[in-house]
């Protein structure tokens, strides 16, 4: 009250300028005051905005303002879990999806509707209306997961496929129960649903990722591109809406679009999350907290016991789904707590069904009152519901994370006691490629942590002057820009050598680098061949796994990668490390691999597959002689990748000496990798790397160079 008189401040505030200040102090101070109660984020958030909403000291209002900004945080959180999904693990673990999202319905829908009949004396189209507000979840503990850094994992790409599954058929349940009250349910409903759902879904699906792959060929601006992917989201927002479903549901399914356009490792995934998880998110769960009204629990007895009702069923119902899947799947004990922990906080689908149900009148009392087909008790017991179920989702899926995390850190720690660190040396000459390379190399490593990026500008030594240093200074600054928008933490280097290629010999002997990309010029620029000669003399003085790469179009516009692999690639000693390179580039992207390689080499890859799933087709294909025949597959926003060797070791074949021709004169508008596998004894060096490596000779047995895969991949996972 003195603050009050002192500053002119009247309550609920109406000032904007204020209301903001006091809701990014909450977004700041809310999660630092619980922390060390180790209360998670999104609960301290959803009790700031009980305490400071219109039902507890009424310091604002739930206005249009926090309507708005909320609901830009429900699609945002729908949105980023379709964006972050695995789609490889998603395909594969379809029927697993399926198979969750049919428990996480029909075990609630026949509780609900058990329990709002025998229990709360309600109708059957009330009942089952109920059951379906149970049966939906929304995913508002996915920003814990996605902290944690599990959103890769089997359970949780399980759950996010049984969301879809569960929402969809609950908010038909609504349809039809809400058009069975009024009367209007017919053959032209369901028609008209159906056509409509069928339009939404193929604009969404088909013509939003070739529309968003024209606009990122043609405008590279930041900023732009990041409007443009939000204008995509409520866009298919509101179609879904005009389609009779959800807006969620139109969030996730462009999430789900644009997923293969925008790469977890780029440096617009790194601003999508950075914006959604610091802004509107915590707006929407401070929004969810306005709307719990204490008062509840002492002003009507029925409400309290239609309250604890609805919260013991809903949990109980989603403990049973997650329990049966967590058998039914053979999971861990933690992926169960996860699953529970995702699938029990109930939201925005539960909230849309109470509000729905309220405002259909179904007819009237002795007194000439309205009969809703959800009454004002189920109503107030919806918002305590809301408040508990998010309070114990919160709690068990941080649980359930911390756990799966911790598992995958003493899984890692094991693998990198006796492993070395991957170091990634990025040579750079040329302004215009700069991007794309650091792209590159964010791309093909190990996941954050595992892995550092050095960028490297070599000064001549009879051209050292003023302007030379200034060039280099620029290129090393314009890639640490680079690599920091995706979050990866970049070393520059620069150095003075009579001689480029031996600057870059000496750095990866100084540094123990183990993978070096190298950048093309254009054609002509350095030499009359394709590679030229400063490339070919790294090549022959430098051991490492090599990336050459050509780049015609931004990475993220790919569709499919084209991976041609020698015969006898399999034997040699650098054929694990590549192809973890290659897997991780099908992983962090989303593209489809598409291999071509001998039945030895296939069978390698095939099991390698199996065990670690990415978007793959496997061709069979070992006469070099016709090399060409790769021509006739490879497509427009296609990438080429051809494995190559050095002379005179297993795998290496003459018609590689004619790729470069075939790359200029067939392939000058596709992007273009040549990989360089790592091999002992090139230039006659002793790189660091080879004495670490568990196998120091060509691979002989495949069973010693499927032990370093897997060591490998779990290193990558």
């Amino acid at each position: 009250m003195l603050i009050q008189i002192l500053l002119g401040i009247t309550l609920p505030l109406n000032n904007p300028v204020l209301i903001f200040s006091v809701i990014l102090f909450i977004i700041l101070l809310a999660p630092i005051l619980l922390h060390r109660l180790k209360i998670p984020d999104l609960i301290g958030l959803i009790l700031a905005g009980a305490l400071i909403g219109p039902n507890g000291l009424h310091i604002m209002d739930r206005d249009s303002s926090i309507i708005l900004f909320g609901t830009v945080g429900l699609l945002y959180i729908m949105f980023m879990a379709g964006l972050e999904i695995d789609m490889a693990d998603f395909k594969k673990n379809s029927v697993r999806g399926l198979t969750f999202g049919l428990y996480t319905f029909l075990i609630p829908m026949l509780m609900g509707t058990a329990a709002g009949v025998y229990l709360l004396d309600f109708s059957y189209p009330t009942s089952i209306l109920l059951a379906s507000m149970f049966a939906s979840h929304t995913l508002i503990t996915y920003p814990i997961v996605s902290k944690y850094g599990v959103t890769k994992n089997r359970a949780v790409n399980v759950t996010i496929g049984a969301t879809i599954v569960t929402c969809i058929l609950a908010l038909l349940v609504l349809a039809v129960i809400v058009g069975m009250s009024n009367g209007v349910l017919s053959h032209e409903f369901w028609i008209r649903l159906s056509v409509s759902t069928i339009l939404f879904a193929a604009v969404v699906i088909f013509i939003f990722p070739i529309v968003g792959r024209w606009f990122f060929k043609r405008y590279d601006d930041k900023i732009g591109q990041y409007i443009f992917i939000l204008g995509l989201v409520f866009l298919a927002s509101f179609l879904a809406e005009a389609a009779g479903l959800e807006a969620i549901i139109g969030a996730f399914l462009a999430g789900l679009a644009l997923n293969n356009l925008i790469p977890n490792t780029s440096a617009l995934m790194n601003r999508i999350e950075f914006v959604g998880n610091a802004f509107f998110i915590p707006i929407f769960l401070i929004g969810v907290g306005m709307l719990v009204d204490f008062h509840v629990f002492v002003a009507d007895w029925t409400t309290v016991w239609v309250a604890a009702v609805m919260v013991v069923v809903a949990t109980l119902a989603k403990y049973v789904s997650a329990w049966l899947a967590y058998k039914s799947f053979r999971y861990t004990k933690s992926e169960f707590v996860l699953m529970f922990g995702l699938t029990n906080a109930q939201a925005a689908a539960t909230l849309a069904a109470v509000l729905v149900g309220y405002q259909v009148i179904i007819g009237t009392d002795a007194n000439g009152d309205p009969i809703r087909l959800l009454n004002e008790s189920v109503l107030n017991g919806t918002i305590v519901m809301i408040l508990v179920t998010c309070i114990i989702a919160s709690f068990a899926t941080q649980k359930g994370a911390q756990e799966v995390a911790l598992a995958d850190l003493a899984e890692e720690e094991i693998v990198d006691s006796d492993d070395t660190e991957d170091r990634i040396l990025i040579p750079l000459s040329n302004i215009e490629n700069v991007e794309e390379l650091i792209n590159l190399g964010v791309t093909v490593k190990s996941k954050k942590g595992k892995a550092s990026l050095t960028a490297l500008s070599i000064i001549q030594s009879d051209n050292a002057d003023s302007s030379a240093e200034k060039r280099s200074n620029l290129l090393l600054e314009k890639a640490t820009k680079t690599a920091a928008a995706t979050d990866n933490l970049l070393t520059t280097l620069l150095r003075y050598d009579y001689d480029v290629a031996n600057g870059i010999k000496n750095a990866v002997k100084e540094h123990k680098i183990t993978d070096i990309v190298l950048g093309l010029r254009k054609e002509g620029q350095i030499s009359d061949t394709f590679l030229g000669n400063l490339t070919d003399r790294v090549l022959s003085k430098c051991a490492t796994t090599t990336f050459v790469y050509r780049p015609s179009q931004p990475f993220s516009t790919l569709k499919r990668c084209i991976v041609v692999i020698p015969f006898h690639a399999e034997r040699e000693i650098g054929f694990p490390y590549w192809l973890v390179r290659i897997w991780n580039i099908g992983k962090n992207t989303g593209n489809k691999m598409v291999f071509y390689a001998s039945s030895s080499v296939l069978s390698v890859l095939k099991e390698t597959h199996a065990k670690h799933p990415i978007d793959a087709i496997f061709n069979e294909f070992d006469n070099w002689d016709d090399f060409l025949i790769i021509s006739r597959d490879i497509r427009d926003n296609d990438a080429l990748m051809i494995v190559m060797s050095r002379k005179n070791y297993p795998s290496y074949a003459k018609n590689m000496t004619q790729v470069p021709t075939y790359l200029n004169k067939y392939f000058f508008q596709n992007n273009c990798i040549l990989v360089y596998p790592m091999q002992m004894g090139v230039g006659e060096q002793e790189v660091g790397v080879f004495k670490s490596i568990p196998h120091a000779e060509p691979f002989e047995n495949l069973e010693d160079m499927g032990k370093v895969l897997g060591k490998l991949f779990k290193k990558n996972k």
